[in-house]
This record gives structure tokens, sequence and C-alpha cells, in this order.
């Protein structure tokens, strides 16, 4: 693409010094924010290459160039992260922030508190993380608490309130997690060196934080103060036990940075670890969106400068796949070729594809519309079905012994229970134990009134049972003149058999296929909602008492009768004059006249 006559004065004006440009529209609102160890050339090759297509409508929208001149490389990507936190450009790289992670935070304030936190506020707190395991955070969190007794409260512990006594020692301090420095029982001055150390042990140097209570422990056995050089020795102990369980992958690397990438169509994945005195102490992923061609060595220049920022990074060295586009000051990248440095890069390349897996997985858990078109579409092909069927309706009957028969009617739609359009059915037109003419009617009277409210009828309607309750089912639906606009079928439970009106062969469906277990799920629905009907219903046969046919003896006095005397044959065996005085004498006498009787 050659340079656009607009563009000609400012490309001629571009220095070759290291900074920030910016794409900007006709509105002014910034497109782009780049970075270059050379402006005039970086600038300049947007106009002297064919680019892609998102990048060609970046350069037709953009209206003006605007640039900043830094002093080195590492100063412009600095500028250039911070610029696109500040503006957000649209076609830049976007950074999915997952700020769900947990941190542990060393509270700004007077004997710091120390806690585990998934929100950070800059009011000069040290964070420490984010961590990708909560149960890691935990472990870090029962550490601390076992090795230094912290307090936990939030009483604002200044000099002037602790001099007022202000305040008492709290049950933590009985059973001895605190040492009370709310009524000055812990200087600030000791608090504070537990603090150093708990930052040494947080940020990994665990080895440095044991040399020092080593010595400790040694200076307190040449004092002869046994009890606090056996405290400490315990301490030891536990950082030791810790250590032990950390992943130890080099002793011979004491402190790098690893930094891998693996890209997935427009979106990269940047896995960081953190390696102190040979041990993994912090692993960390981000996911970037690529909006417009991003060459990879830029991605990754971008990548290191957000999580380095972001982590508080300070390793000297920088272990990467291969070279990013802009040195960072005072920075070393190694670029491995064998060793032990190789396999820290091949271990955070598999995070990173780890983590790519993970979240294409998390996106098809959430995309549950495209997965139910799938599921539904595989459905009517299984069945031959003419349509897709989003409309799903399932028939189960429910009796013992021919008592109360019930019917029951669950709706699916787009392979979900739609709870509100559930139907019970009381059989109307059949006596005793007979589920082919009860399934008839129901299934009639259903759609007969579908019809009659021109609601829209389903795809697909599912008959629990085989192929009797089928054919009985069908013969409704011929009554209604359905037969060419629904597809029926009806499983049968022994076997999982499939059938089909006409058909006295059954078919048989994978037992792990996607269309048996929709098919099932209807089944058991039906089932499960029809029983409940039908339970619910001998239960309310089954209560029915004397009381229901005395009349003049209403609900309100059953129940007050019930609550009182709690059986009818006490009721019967209740003295007049005790009854009185529980419903009064008008309806004493009913009772009384009705059970003489």
């Amino acid at each position: 693409m050659t340079a656009d006559n607009k563009f000609k004065s400012i490309l001629t004006l571009l220095p070759d010094r290291p900074g920030v440009y910016q794409f900007v529209d006709s509105a002014g609102t910034i497109l782009y924010i780049g970075k270059a160890k050379n402006l005039k050339k970086r600038v300049t090759s947007y106009f002297s290459k064919n680019q892609s297509g998102k990048t060609n409508v970046l350069l037709r929208k953009a209206s003006d160039i605007r640039h900043i001149v830094v002093d080195n490389e590492s100063d412009a990507l600095l500028l250039e992260n911070n610029l696109i936190k500040k503006h957000q450009p649209r076609y830049n790289i976007l950074l999915k922030d997952d700020k769900t992670y947990p941190w542990i935070c060393i509270k700004k304030e007077p004997f710091p508190r120390v806690f585990s936190t998934r929100n950070t506020i800059k009011d000069g707190s040290i964070y420490f993380g984010p961590y990708t395991s909560g149960l890691m955070v935990k472990t870090l969190i029962d550490l601390i608490r076992q090795l230094y007794k912290l307090r936990t409260c939030t009483l604002r512990l200044t000099i002037s309130n602790i001099a007022a006594c202000k305040f008492k020692v709290c049950l933590e301090f009985h059973l001895g997690n605190c040492k009370a420095p709310c009524v000055g029982f812990q200087s600030e001055q000791e608090y504070n060196e537990n603090l150093q150390q708990i930052k040494e042990i947080l940020r990994g140097n665990i080895s440095t934080v044991m040399d020092h209570l080593n010595k400790l422990m040694t200076q307190y056995s040449r004092e002869l103060r046994y009890e606090e050089a056996q405290g400490v020795k315990d301490k030891i102990g536990i950082l030791a036990n810790f250590r032990s369980k950390s992943t130890v992958v080099s002793n011979k690397i004491l402190n790098v940075d690893v930094f891998a990438i693996t890209h997935d169509m427009d979106t990269a994945y940047v896995n960081y670890l953190k390696v102190v005195q040979g041990a993994v102490i912090q692993t960390y992923t981000i996911e970037l969106r690529i909006r417009i061609d991003e060459e990879k060595e830029s991605i990754l220049g971008f990548a290191i400068t957000e999580i380095r920022q972001r982590l508080s990074g300070d390793s000297p060295e920088i272990i990467v796949p291969f070279k990013p586009d802009i040195q960072i000051d005072k920075i070393k990248y190694t670029v491995p070729k064998a060793g032990e440095k190789l396999k820290l890069l091949e271990l955070a390349e598999r995070n990173a594809i780890y983590y790519k897996l993970e979240q294409k997985k998390k996106r098809m858990e959430h995309a549950p519309q495209a997965r139910t078109g799938k599921n539904l579409e595989r459905l009517k092909n299984d069945l031959h079905m003419p349509d897709v069927p989003f409309h799903i309706e399932c028939f189960d009957n429910s009796n013992i012994m021919g008592t109360n028969p019930v019917a029951a009617c669950v709706v699916f739609r787009n392979a979900r229970p739609s709870k509100k359009e559930y139907r019970h059915f009381n059989i109307k037109t059949v006596t005793g134990p007979d589920d082919f003419s009860s399934m008839e009617e129901v299934i009639f009277r259903r759609y007969k009134r579908m019809i009659d409210e021109k609601q829209s009828l389903p795809q697909l309607i599912v008959v629990d049972g085989g192929k009797g309750q089928l054919s009985s089912a069908m013969k409704s639906i011929d009554k209604l003149e359905l037969r060419e606009k629904i597809t029926v079928i009806g499983i049968a439970k022994k076997l999982e058999e499939i059938y089909f009106p006409g058909d006295s062969v059954p078919i048989y469906l994978d037992k792990n296929s996607i269309s048996l277990k929709i098919i099932q799920q209807l089944r058991n629905e039906a089932h499960r909602f029809g029983i409940n009907f039908h339970r619910d219903k001998r239960s309310s046969e089954m209560i029915k008492s004397d009381l229901d046919l005395i009349k003049g003896i209403g609900p309100r006095t059953k129940e007050i009768l019930l609550k009182k005397l709690e059986s009818v044959e006490k009721i019967k065996n209740t003295p007049s004059d005790e009854l009185e005085k529980i419903i009064g004498h008008k309806k004493a006498v009913i009772l009384l006249e009705y059970f003489k009787k």
C-alpha cells in the first residue's frame, strides 16, 4: 500500500528515535497505539508493504498520526503499556483481565494485617500475587499464622490509641494467636521485623528467612534463652517442611522470570513462571485478544511489560522462546537451546497450552445455545425428523391398581425443561388400570385444547411406554389429523427401545448418544412429575376423616379439633363440657348428635 497524501508530510517529519506513535481518526479518537525502536522506520512500514484486512481498515479510518519521543526502548515499552491501559484503543491488543484471582495483602496501617483478598485497592498496601490457586493462598496464610502471631482485628492501633488504653485483649490473644499489640504487649519494631520476614517468604526467599532464624536461634542459645530458641527452631522446621513441598526445578537457577506464548486464531496466551532459589514460587497466565496483525515479538513484549508491572517483577534475567521487539533496561533475555533453562521454558509452554485448552472448554460450556442447537440437530437426524425439535413434550401415566389414575405432560424447549408449561391430568373417562385408554384420553385432551387455542404444536411427542401406549396415542393424533404434522415416538424402559408408529421393530440408539440422553431426561422428568402428583392425590384422599362428612363442621373447626385432640377417636371420647370449651355449645351438640348415630 502506498502512502496516502495526507500522511506524506507526517512521515517525512518522524524522527529516527525510539518512541510511541498513535493513529487517530477525524473525531480525535485514538484508534491504535504502538511502540518503536525507530519511529520513522516503524510507521513508514505500514505504507510500504501489503497489510491484512484489519490493518487496512485501521489505515483508512485514521486521519492523523501522532508521536511521542522517549529516551530509550524501555521507556517506549512502558509508555505504550500505560497509554493502552488509559485509552483502550479499538485496534490494540485487548487484555482479558480476570479480576477474580486472589492476592495476599499486607495492609498499609499501624501493625499491618496480612490477609487474602480478591480486590486490590491503591492505598499504599503491598499485594503479592495473583495466585491461580485458592488452596495455595490458604496454605501461605496458614504458614504465616503458624510462624508469626499477627493481629486479625480492624482496630486503629495508633501509638496514641494504645497509650490511651482504648482497647482490651480479645479471644485471639487468649488462644495464643496474637501477641496483643493493641495493649502494648508487642512492640511495633518486633511486629515489623516479623513482617519483613513474611515479605521475604512471599517473594520466595525462604532460605534468607531460614538463615536469619538460624542465627537468631544460635544467639538465644548462647544467652541461655532456651524456650525462645525452641520457638525459633519450630519455625525453621515449619519453613523447611513447606520448602520441601515446593516445585524445585533447579538448584543452580536463583532468580529468573520465564515467559512462554501460544496462539489460537486471534488470541494469544502468555504464561509466566517466577523462579526463586531454584523453585517455582508463582505462575500466572494472561489472555490477549489480537485485533490487527501484530508480530509475535511485539505481543510477547507487551505481555512481559504488563505482567512485570502487575506482579512487581524484578528478576534481572528473563527466559523467553524468542527475543521481544524491545529491549528493557538492565534485563538480560535468554533464549535457551538446552539444559535446565530450556526445561523451564517447556514447563511454561505446557502451562500456556493447558490454559488455552481450559479456556476453550469454558467457552464451550458457556455457549449453551450453540451446543443445544448441535444436540437437537443430532436428535433430528437420529429420529429421521423433518424439523429440528426445539419444542418437545413427553407423557407418562401413573396409578396404583387403578386408583387415582393421573397423567403428566412435561415440556422441553431448546432441550431444557419449561416448567411453567408442565401439566397434570386427572383421568376422567377411564375406570380401572387401563394405561392405553388413559394415554389416548390425555393426548386427545392436550392437543384438542392447543388446536382450539391456536397454540404452536411441538415438533416431537415422546410417550413413556412401548407399542401399546404409542398405538393408543396415535388414535388421538389421527382423530386430530396431526399425524403428518408431529413426530411421535414411544420409549420402552427395559431396553430403552425407541418405537415409531406402524413399525413393530424398535430402533436402538447408542447408550452414550446425546439423543438418547435427551429422550431419557424427558421420560425421567415426566415420571417424576407424574409420581409427585399421584402421591399428593393419594395423600389428600387418605387424610379425609369422618369430620368431613359432618354438616355444620367446617375446615376451621376441624383444624381446631385435630390440633387440640389429635384424632377422631379422641374427639369421640371427649366429654361434652370439654368439647364446648373448645368449639362452643352449638358445634359440640352437632358433633355429639353425629357420633350417637
